[in-house]
């Protein structure tokens, strides 16, 4: 035989003994499938997933066309996208000894803890997360979590969020002068705008997927005031043309309603909390297209919270029953007024898993509970700037499903009742 002669018969005798390979599928009847975009509930769908995508969404209930394929029976169930939260801390949780232990916890006790975070956060039904401000940990909890290490949601994370000297974010606050230090750009602090600029750079560097600034002070700082601004126009502008340049949103903590409008007209992608926003406000934030993500169920905690004695420091107690009351009727008024509103809750301040309380506050404050959903589908897919992978169940689009007990049209505390949850074609949990 002739060396092609060889070769031909070898190829040949290889196609006959492989096995033939199938492109494994997987079909989901759902009993109801919510399209979030009309805000109506369609009966009896199934979707085909292959991979990590939708390649299917079709009337009926379809048979498996494979071998290998499966089926899965949601049909006594509500099925809709993988929840977005837009604003969690996946390092923390509220404990009578938070503010201790920054002084005994190592960076792998923090990361064991968010492991568990992560994990009742997924099983919950968020698929994906908007990380707003920790250690560091939080970008490595987010690489093993995309390496299939770790259990979790998608997170998309800020890294060290940025503040001014004695500002929400400053680590320092509340220590004695001895170990207060001069924290700098690399720990996230800033004075001036070219300090700004370090500090967004220092944050793209170090692997965050957005910028995170308090342009207020905040509630559990331990520091006074928990309104005042607390950033300059011009240091915010700095941050946000940095932050573009480098392909970055900004998310914007802020509580007192003149930081807000600095950080608006500076061009920040959200305002989170939002709690003395005042009418004017609003008016900038839809010229602008600000978006704004209330955090409800944080407010609601920390007032909560703040009446077990000695449950937060002396300075943080007034500020969390002064200002975390007023949150739901706040995001109420910017609901009316026609504000952008993306789902978030910062998880953390209460303890995570329990994110979907949040569409009961939204509800009881005159949003619709489609439009509640939306908030945390649509509407945050597209603030995340990832529309063309989350937020519906479409052709295409990740293979994020969750299913719920229940309609959740009609009772929204459904949405607190999940039961099945694939990320990525991953099937996570079926009860």
């Amino acid at each position: 035989m002739t060396r092609k002669s060889i070769h031909a018969w070898a190829t040949a005798a290889l196609l006959l003994t492989a096995p033939t390979a199938f492109a494994q599928k997987t079909y989901l009847h759902c009993g109801q499938l919510l399209d979030v975009r009309s805000g109506k509930l369609l009966n009896q769908q199934t979707i085909v997933v292959e991979k990590d995508r939708i390649v299917a969404v079709q009337s009926g209930y379809t048979a498996a066309s494979g071998p290998q394929d499966k089926v899965i029976n949601l049909e006594n169930r509500t099925v809709l996208p993988g929840l977005i939260d837009c604003h969690v801390h996946v390092e923390g949780e509220t404990s009578k000894d938070n503010f201790i232990k920054e002084f005994t916890q190592n960076p792998a006790d923090v990361a064991y803890e968010a492991i568990d975070h992560v994990n009742k956060t997924l099983m919950a039904g968020f698929t994906t997360v908007r990380d707003l401000g920790g250690s560091g940990v939080n970008v490595s909890l987010r690489n093993a979590i995309n390496r299939g290490l770790v259990v979790g949601p998608r997170i998309i994370t800020a890294g060290k969020a940025i503040s001014g000297t004695g500002g929400h974010m400053d680590p320092s606050n509340g220590y004695r002068l001895d170990l207060m230090g001069v924290p700098g750009p690399a720990e996230g602090i800033i004075n001036g705008p070219d300090q700004a600029r370090q500090a967004v750079r220092e944050q793209y560097k170090r692997g965050s997927d957005l910028i995170k600034i308090a342009s207020t002070g905040g509630v559990l700082s331990v520091a006074k005031d928990g309104s005042a601004p607390q950033m300059t126009e011009l240091e915010i502008r700095a941050v946000v043309e940095t932050a573009r340049d480098l392909g970055l949103a900004v998310a914007c903590h802020a509580h007192g309603a003149e930081g807000m409008k600095r950080a608006v007209r500076a061009g920040v992608t959200s305002i989170e909390h939002g709690t003395l926003m005042d009418d004017e406000t609003m008016k900038l934030m839809k010229k602008y297209g600000t978006w704004y993500v209330p955090t409800i169920t944080a407010g609601k905690s920390v007032a909560d919270s703040a009446k077990i004695p000695n449950y937060y420091p002396p300075l943080v107690t007034p500020k969390a029953l002064a200002i975390g009351p007023k949150l739901q009727g706040t995001f109420g008024r910017a609901y009316k007024a026609g504000v952008k509103i993306a789902f978030g809750t910062d998880a953390s301040v209460y303890r995570h898993g329990v994110n979907a309380l949040e569409f009961g506050y939204m509800t009881e404050a005159g949003m619709p509970a489609a439009e509640a959903i939306r908030s945390a589908t649509l509407s945050a897919a597209e603030l995340l700037g990832r529309s063309s992978d989350l937020g519906t169940l479409e052709v295409g689009k990740l293979a994020d499903i969750i299913a719920v007990d229940g309609n959740p049209l009609q009772d929204i505390s459904a949405m607190m009742r999940p039961r099945f949850v694939m990320k990525a074609g991953v099937k996570y949990r079926q009860d």
